[in-house]
C-alpha cells in the first residue's frame, strides 16, 4: 500500500468533519470555545469621557504659561458623577477612570503638580489651590467616550476562539452568556484482553491500559469533553455495542490500536462492518498507521496502539479534526521556527519524522533538543516533550540548522 503524504491524510479528516451545534454558554466557562454569532457593543466603550491618570482635570488654555496656579473646585472619584463645570482658572482633582467634568479638556498628572507656596491658600493639592508644573494640550490623558468601541461596533466576530481577554471584553459589554459551538463530546475506548486497569497485578503477557487515560487527558487539554467508554474485552459483540452506543451519544470516537495493515483486530473487524472507514499508511514516523471514517455521521479516529504513536497521531490528526468540529477556523497548531541544538540525524525513508523535543531560549533563538530515545514505545523518554520537531525526509538537520516545530499544548 502506497504511503499517503501527511497533508493529504489530514485533508481527508478535515473534509469529512462537521461543526457541532450552537449552545449558549456562561462566562467564564466559554474560554476555548468558538463564537457562532457576532457580538456587538450595545453602548459606547467607554461610555463617557474619563481620565487615564490620577491628576487634575483642567482647561488646557489656562496652562499657556507654566508653572501656574489654579483653584481646585472639586474632587471627582471613579464611580461618581462630575457635578461641576470648570470656569476660567479652575481645575478638579480627578482619579483614574473618573468622569471628565464639563469645561475640562485635558488632565495633568498628579506627578506634575505641587502644593502652592505657603500663604497662597491651601496646603494640599486637592483643596484650595494647586501649582501645575507642565503645560498640556486638548485631549491629553483623556479617554474619550467610544475610544474602544462605538455603539453597534462588532466587538467579537463570529468564528472567534474565545480567550480570557474576550471574557473581560464580554463582561465590559454587560454580557453574561455568549453563543458558541458546543464542546465536542469525544468517546475514548480501549479494547484488548491483554490490557488491565490501574491497581490490578500484571500477569504474564499483560500491560497497563495507559492510552485511554492519556487520550482522555489530551481531549480535556484541547477543550473537548472526553467521555470514558471504558476497557472492553476482545468480544466483537461487546465492542460493536460500545461503538454503536458511542456513535449515538458522542460527537466523535477515538480508539487506539489495530489499525496496521494485516492486523486482525476486533476493533478493526467491527469498524469495517459497521463504519465507513479508510485505513491509511501515512508517510510519517512515528504514527504511520491511521484510520479515519464514520459510524453514521459520527467521526471515528483510529490511532495506533504504541503509546508514543498514539500521542503523535492524536496531535497530527485527531486534535485538528476535533478543533474543526468545535468551529476553530485554524484548527492546526501554529508552527514555530527553531534551531537544532544537536544533530538531528536520520536516514532517507520517504517519511517526515516528528522528533519529540524540548524547547529553550538561548541567545535570542528557540533551541530544540531531542527528549531522548525516540522509539514509538518509549513513553518515558517522550513524556517531557514540549514540541514535535519536523524533520523532512533526507539525512536530517545539523546542529545550528533551522527547522519547524509544533508546540504540544
Amino acid at each position: 500500500m502506497a504511503l499517503i503524504p501527511y497533508e493529504d491524510a489530514l485533508a481527508r479528516v478535515l473534509d469529512r468533519v462537521t461543526p457541532t451545534g450552537e449552545v449558549e454558554v456562561g462566562l467564564p466557562s466559554c474560554v476555548g470555545l468558538v463564537t457562532t454569532r457576532d457580538v456587538t457593543a450595545p453602548e459606547a466603550v467607554p461610555p463617557f469621557d474619563n481620565s487615564a491618570v490620577d491628576g487634575f482635570a483642567v482647561r488646557s488654555g489656562d496652562l499657556s504659561t507654566v508653572p501656574c496656579e489654579l483653584e481646585v473646585v472639586a474632587t471627582i472619584a471613579a464611580g461618581s458623577a462630575a457635578e461641576v463645570t470648570l470656569g476660567r482658572g479652575e481645575c478638579a482633582r480627578i482619579m483614574t477612570g473618573a468622569v471628565i467634568p464639563r469645561g475640562a479638556d485635558a488632565v495633568v498628572m498628579v506627578e506634575d503638580s505641587e502644593a502652592p507656596a505657603p500663604g497662597t491658600g491651601g496646603d494640599r493639592p486637592d483643596t484650595g489651590r494647586v501649582r501645575l508644573l507642565v503645560g498640556t494640550e486638548p485631549g491629553r490623558h483623556v479617554r474619550p467616550a467610544g475610544d474602544d468601541l462605538a455603539a453597534g461596533d462588532v466587538a467579537v466576530p463570529a468564528g472567534t476562539v474565545l480567550r480570557p481577554a474576550h471574557v473581560g471584553l464580554l463582561a465590559t459589554l454587560g454580557r453574561t452568556t455568549v453563543h458558541t459551538r458546543a464542546r465536542p463530546r469525544v468517546g475514548v475506548v480501549s479494547t484488548g484482553d491483554e490490557l488491565v486497569g490501574p491497581g490490578v497485578p500484571l500477569r504474564p503477557g499483560q500491560i497497563r491500559d495507559s492510552n485511554r487515560q492519556m487520550l482522555l487527558a489530551l481531549c480535556e487539554r484541547d477543550l473537548v469533553e472526553g467521555i470514558d467508554l471504558g476497557l472492553v474485552t476482545d468480544d466483537e459483540a461487546a465492542i460493536e455495542q460500545v461503538l454503536l452506543d458511542a456513535a449515538d451519544g458522542c460527537d466523535a470516537i477515538v480508539t487506539s490500536g489495530g489499525v496496521s495493515m494485516g492486523d486482525y483486530d476486533y476493533v478493526k473487524a467491527v469498524l469495517g462492518r459497521i463504519g465507513d472507514m479508510e485505513w491509511m499508511q501515512v508517510a510519517i514516523k512515528p504514527a504511520k498507521p491511521f484510520a479515519f471514517g464514520t459510524i453514521g455521521d459520527t467521526p471515528v479516529f483510529g490511532l495506533p496502539g504504541n503509546p508514543v504513536s498514539s500521542l503523535v497521531s492524536f496531535e497530527l490528526f485527531a486534535r485538528p479534526g476535533l478543533r474543526a468540529m468545535a468551529g476553530d477556523p485554524d484548527p492546526q497548531r501554529t508552527r514555530l521556527v527553531a534551531t537544532a541544538g544537536v544533530d538531528l540525524t536520520r536516514r532517507p525513508d520517504g517519511k517526515t519524522h516528528f522528533t519529540r523535543v524540548t524547547l529553550e531560549h538561548a541567545d535570542g533563538a528557540l533551541l530544540a533538543r531531542p527528549t531522548g530515545r525516540q522509539g514509538s514505545h518509549q513513553m518515558a523518554a517522550s513524556a517531557g516533550a514540549q514540541a514535535l520537531a519536523v524533520v523532512p525526509d533526507g539525512d536530517g538537520i545539523p546542529a545550528g540548522g533551522r527547522l519547524d516545530v509544533i508546540p504540544l499544548g
